[in-house]
This record gives structure tokens, C-alpha cells and sequence, in this order.
């Protein structure tokens, strides 16, 4: 069983970073989109971070082995491809009918229903907590969307069918998490990533135009390039955040991804207007959001509470 290391201030502030880097990443790719379709963005994306991923284990001769895995284990990695390249297409093309805060904050179900699948698969427990935080979460949409709830249930107009598209690259995203879940019992995380990025881009390869690369503005150029060295960077600091820190604490500090999204919306369209529009909200929707980030956060941490707690309570009554 993996033990952190022990220095939290360092896990915090690398789980900050992650949190950060994916919370201004719709942003950017928010602008990259106006020119460039979604297939072809990911694919950018992903062959960029695998060809990286790549470089590095063959230089430090890490380079993963197929033959211990078996054909279930190959079985895997095709579902591992397949989730992945799904969620990464589905969240662009959800990403272009939506704004940037609202398509993170619905991402933000795809941990729960990675728990929840877990249930199943892992036959995981699932505590009281973790149930608390799941209907805090819920309420937290409802009260997010309580200016479009009657979009969203009376007609299947752009609005509705960005959230039910971000949805569904959530689910899908479940299948490749479970996935690499179980391929981390045979290699490490790098070369997991590496084989998975570069079997979704070799998968995309057909319907890719990379040549749209070239009707960028320079500014966009800049920005996909940053888009495709943010996945690398931000899954780095992630990792290693998981080796100095509880993973429950780096999964409940991720969820403020959202917030920072807000923020650097708001931030963003207040210095650069003509390349990026306010969030329309009111102050509803904005608890709303608090309370979706707090009920993700609470069902990360219900397990390790409940740890501590029947911990000291068995310290209290040995005393």
C-alpha cells in the first residue's frame, strides 16, 4: 500500500497547481475552438503528450512491456483509449455550446460516478459521508441551473444539449478511469498515460486535419500549444502530488477546478472582452456552484474523516 510522504504543505501546493491548470484550461480552449474542431484539438493534445511521454521513458529505458499483460489486460487498454478519447471529443464539443464555467463545474460529476462505478467493479464501500456529500452535490446543480432549469427540461435546445454531451463525456470517462485503474497494477502511471495518449491519437489520426493549425492567429497558436503542454504538466503535478499527500486531500483540494474556472473567467473578461465573455449568473447559481465544489470535496474526504474519527475514538477509549 502506497505511503505519502508525509509532506503535505508540498502536496498541497502541487494539487493547487493541477487545480489551477485545468481550471483555466477551458479557457484556452474555449479561443482554440473558434477556428479548429474538437477532434483535431484533442488529437494535438494528445499526440503532443504522448510523443513527450514517450521521449522520456525511452530516454530513462522505462519504456512499458505488452507481454505481461495478457489479452484482459489488452482488453483494458482499449477501454482505456476508447473512454478516453470519447471524453476528451465529447467535453470540446459540449465545451463549444457552453461557457467554460459551466462545462467544468458539470465535468465535475465524472469523479462521482468513477465512486460509484467503483461500488460495482471494486466492490468499494460507499459511507454515510460520501452519501451526504452526493446529495450536497445534487442540490448544488439545481440550484446552479435554476435559470435554465425550464430549458433544460422542456426543450433540447444548444444550452441543454452542451450539458447532456459534457454529461456523457463524463460517463464515458468513468469506463476509461476504471480502466487504467485496474492497468496500474502492471505499469507505472507515466506509462500508462503514454500508451493511452498515443493510442487516442492514433485513433483520431483519420478524422484529424492538422493543417487547421495553420489558420491560427498567433495567439491561438500560443494557446494550443499551452493546451497540449497543460495535460502534461498538470497530470506531473497531480502524480506527484498523490506521493506527498492523501489522495482523498488531492482529489477534495482539486474539486475548487471549477471555482478557479469562475474566477479566471471573470478575470479574463474584464482584461481581454473581445476574446472572452462574463459568465451570465446569478447569485443562486453561483451557491449553487459552492455547493457542488463542497459536496464533491465532502464525498473525496468521508472516508479519511471517518478514519480519523473512530481512530481517536478508540484512542479516547483506551485512555
Amino acid at each position: 500500500m502506497h505511503v505519502s510522504s508525509g509532506r503535505w504543505q508540498f502536496g498541497l501546493f502541487l494539487a493547487l497547481v493541477t487545480a489551477v491548470l485545468w481550471g483555466i484550461l477551458p479557457i484556452k480552449l474555449k479561443e482554440v475552438l473558434k477556428v479548429m474542431d474538437p477532434i483535431t484539438v484533442t488529437w494535438f493534445r494528445l499526440v503532443v503528450s504522448g510523443g513527450l511521454l514517450l521521449i522520456y521513458l525511452g530516454f530513462t529505458r522505462q519504456l512499458p512491456r505488452f507481454s505481461p499483460l495478457g489479452k484482459r489486460g489488452k482488453g483494458l487498454v482499449l477501454i482505456a483509449i476508447l473512454g478516453l478519447t470519447g471524453n476528451y471529443v465529447c467535453y470540446l464539443i459540449g465545451l463549444r455550446l457552453l461557457t467554460p464555467g459551466t462545462t467544468q463545474l458539470v465535468i465535475q460529476i465524472a469523479p462521482i460516478l468513477l465512486l460509484l462505478g467503483s461500488l460495482f467493479v471494486f466492490k468499494e464501500s460507499f459511507s454515510v459521508g460520501q452519501a451526504l456529500g452526493l446529495a450536497v452535490l445534487i442540490f448544488g446543480f439545481g440550484l446552479f441551473f435554476n435559470q435554465r432549469l425550464a430549458e433544460l427540461f422542456g426543450s433540447l435546445g444548444e444550452y441543454t444539449t452542451g450539458v447532456l454531451i459534457v454529461v456523457f463525456a463524463a460517463f464515458i470517462w468513468t469506463f476509461y478511469g476504471l480502466a487504467q485503474k485496474q492497468l496500474l497494477t502492471q505499469w507505472t502511471s507515466v506509462q500508462v498515460m503514454m500508451v493511452i495518449y498515443l493510442g487516442c491519437g492514433a485513433l483520431l489520426t483519420p478524422w484529424a486535419h492538422p493543417l487547421e493549425a495553420l489558420d491560427l492567429s498567433p495567439l491561438q497558436g500560443w494557446l494550443l500549444l499551452a493546451c497540449c503542454l497543460n495535460t502534461l504538466v498538470a497530470y506531473g503535478a497531480f502524480a506527484e502530488a498523490l506521493a506527498h499527500w492523501e489522495a482523498s486531500r488531492v482529489s477534495a483540494t482539486l474539486a475548487i477546478t471549477p471555482l478557479v474556472t469562475f474566477a479566471s473567467v471573470a478575470l479574463a473578461a474584464s482584461l481581454w472582452p473581445e476574446f472572452v465573455r462574463p459568465e451570465d449568473l446569478n447569485g443562486l447559481a453561483y451557491v449553487g456552484a459552492l455547493l457542488v465544489v463542497s459536496g464533491s470535496a465532502l464525498t473525496a474526504l468521508a472516508p479519511s474523516l471517518l478514519r480519523s474519527y473512530r481512530a481517536r475514538k478508540a484512542r479516547i477509549a483506551n485512555v
